[in-house]
């Protein structure tokens, strides 16, 4: 059992380092972050959408921009599609289960948002109609997923890809680089010195 412990943090960190190296990655973070700022201080807003534990992944990053990060400060305009219970099982049980992202995503969006939907296969089919659905309403897409970027890839206005094919890894680099994607997108609305003094450090309060 310890060799398994310790076999699954090296392949956690392997797939994080092949995250760090490529280039691409890094670049398409700062463009999406200062895009989502700019569309935030337009009056416009993220959706966000995913399933299963990218489900839990859309709450927490939304969490990050409702509520703070590492800083107090306004609240940032942001939404998670994957809440409302009702909303769900009725477009579910209504229509299908594959258009429960994309119906929210016409009630609620407006053009000049931008709709991140995280997908580890990219091939989620109700992440497919919510982009598709964004993209009729001008609404910038953004595709967090792994797999090489499944039919997402050539969907998305811009691609997030983890270089890894094993579900559990490529999530754990999600979460890491949604949260860097808030810290970027604070970074963009509110000034480049906003927290960079405690950046690194680590705020506990949860």
């Amino acid at each position: 059992m310890k060799h398994l412990v310790q076999k699954q943090l090296a392949q956690s960190i392997a797939t994080m380092q092949a995250t760090l190296a490529d280039l691409h990655v890094t670049d398409t973070i700062v463009t999406i972050a200062e895009l989502t700022a700019n569309a935030m201080q337009a009056g416009r807003k993220l959706l966000v959408a995913g399933n299963g534990g990218s489900a839990a992944d859309a709450q927490h990053l939304v969490a990050e921009f409702v509520v703070r990060l590492t800083e107090n400060r306004p609240a940032l305009r942001a939404v998670a599609l994957t809440t409302d219970t009702s909303i769900l099982t009725a477009a579910g049980n209504d229509f299908s289960f594959d258009c429960i992202f994309a119906r929210q995503v016409e009630a609620l969006g407006q053009a000049g948002d931008v709709f991140l939907g995280i997908s580890t296969s990219g091939n989620s089919k109700n992440i497919l109609q919510a982009v598709q659905q964004a993209k009729e309403m001008n609404i910038t897409t953004i595709g967090f997923t792994g797999n090489g970027g499944g039919q997402m890839r050539a969907l998305c206005d811009h691609n997030v890809i983890i270089p890894s094919n094993v579900t559990m890894n490529v999530q754990e680099c999600h979460l890491a680089l949604e949260h860097i994607f808030c810290m970027a997108v604070e970074r963009f609305y509110f000034g480049h010195e906003f927290g960079a003094a405690r950046s690194s450090e680590v705020v506990l309060k949860r």
